[in-house]
C-alpha cells in the first residue's frame, strides 16, 4: 500500500482516478469498514485506485486539545488496518492550525482536487470538514459537480439497538466494556507494545507475565481481563491485568501485565498485540501471595472456559 502525507508527497503516478474514503477512522469500526469495502469495490470495477484519507494528529487536538479525546488506535495500527482492508493507498493529511482555518472549498480545492485529483468520494452520513466543521455532505457534493468529482455517502451502520460510532466505542471501552466495544468493532479492542522487564515477581509465584509499554491511548479500567496475545501473527489465549498491583507493590504504579497461557519464552523486546476479550473482574487487594495465586488460578480456570466456548 503507498502511503503519502499532504503537503510534502505528490500523488503517485500510478494511481488511476482514485475513488477516496474520507474521513478519521479512528478503530476501523462496523461503519468505517463498509466505507472501505465501498471504496474498495466500485475501484476494482473500474479499474481505478481505492484511497482512504485521514488526518494526523486527529483535528481535535488541534482545534480543541482541553476536550480531544483519547483515541483507539495510533497512526501506525491504523495504517495497517487499512492496507488489511485491501486498499491501494493511503493519504495522510498532515493538521495544522492553518489548515483548520481553511473553509471548506479550499480545502476540498487543495487537497482533494489539486493534490489528489480524485474521481470519487466516499464520507460517512455525519462526516463534517472545513473551518468551525462547516462543511457536511451537500457542499461536498455540490463543490464536487462544480469541480469534476462525484460524492457518496454511508448511512449509519446499526448494531443491535445502536448506532456504530468511535465515541460510544470509546466509552465502552472506558467503562472496561470490552466485549460491546468489540461488537461494534467487528474485532477485539486491542493495543500494541513492547515488552519490557518489571520485577519478576509474576514467574515467582507461577504465572509469569509480559509487561507491556504501549502507546496506546485507550486503556479499559483497572482490572482483569479476558485476553488474547497476538506473537509473530499467532494468537494465544491469555489473561490480562491493567492496575496498580495493590498486594505486592506499594508504588502506585500502573502497569499492563498479560499471562499467556502455556506459553514459556523470552519475548523481551518483541511487540505484543493485546486483544480485549470480556472484563472478569475488578483489581483488589489481597490479604496474602497465596490468597492471590488461588485467585489469579481460578481467574485462569473462568478464561479457558470462556476461550473454549469461543472456540479460540
Amino acid at each position: 500500500m503507498d502511503i503519502i502525507h499532504f503537503p510534502d508527497d505528490p500523488r503517485p503516478a500510478r494511481w488511476t482516478q482514485p475513488v477516496l474514503a474520507l474521513g478519521n477512522f479512528d478503530g476501523l469500526h462496523r461503519g468505517h469498514r463498509k466505507i472501505l469495502d465501498r471504496v474498495r469495490r466500485v475501484a476494482g470495477e473500474r479499474g481505478a485506485t481505492s484511497v482512504v484519507m485521514t488526518f494526523d494528529p486527529h483535528p481535535p487536538r488541534i482545534v480543541r486539545p482541553d476536550k480531544a479525546p483519547p483515541l483507539l488506535m495510533t497512526t501506525a495500527q491504523k495504517l495497517e488496518a487499512f492496507a488489511d482492508a485491501g486498499l491501494h493507498g493511503a493519504a495522510i493529511v498532515r493538521f495544522t492550525l492553518e489548515l483548520s482555518r481553511w473553509d471548506p472549498e479550499t480545502f476540498v480545492r487543495s487537497v482533494l482536487v489539486d493534490w489528489l485529483r480524485v474521481a470519487e468520494v466516499w464520507v460517512g452520513a455525519n462526516f463534517l470538514f472545513g473551518h468551525d466543521r462547516a462543511g457536511n455532505f451537500s457542499l461536498l457534493r455540490m463543490l464536487g459537480s462544480r469541480l469534476g468529482f462525484k460524492a457518496e455517502k454511508i448511512d449509519p451502520v446499526r448494531y443491535k439497538d445502536f448506532v456504530v460510532s468511535s465515541t460510544r466505542i470509546r466509552r465502552l471501552v472506558a467503562e472496561g466494556r470490552v466485549d460491546e466495544a468489540g461488537a461494534l468493532l467487528g474485532h477485539q479492542y486491542y493495543i500494541d507494545g513492547t515488552v519490557v522487564h518489571g520485577d519478576h515477581r509474576g514467574r515467582t509465584i507461577g504465572f509469569p507475565t509480559a509487561n507491556l509499554c504501549s502507546e496506546n491511548e485507550s486503556l479499559p479500567p483497572h482490572g482483569v481481563y479476558a485476553t488474547t496475545a497476538t506473537i509473530d501473527g499467532v494468537v494465544r489465549p491469555s489473561i490480562t491485568n491493567i492496575g496498580v498491583r495493590p498486594t505486592i507493590d506499594r508504588s502506585g504504579r500502573m502497569v499492563t501485565e498479560t499471562h499467556i497461557f502455556a506459553f514459556d519464552a523470552d519475548l523481551y523486546g518483541t511487540t505484543l498485540r493485546v486483544g480485549f476479550v470480556q472484563r472478569m473482574r475488578d483489581e483488589r487487594a489481597f490479604d496474602s501471595l497465596d490468597l492471590l495465586k488461588a485467585q489469579i488460578a481460578a481467574d485462569c480456570a473462568r478464561a479457558r472456559v470462556l476461550f473454549d466456548h469461543l472456540s479460540l
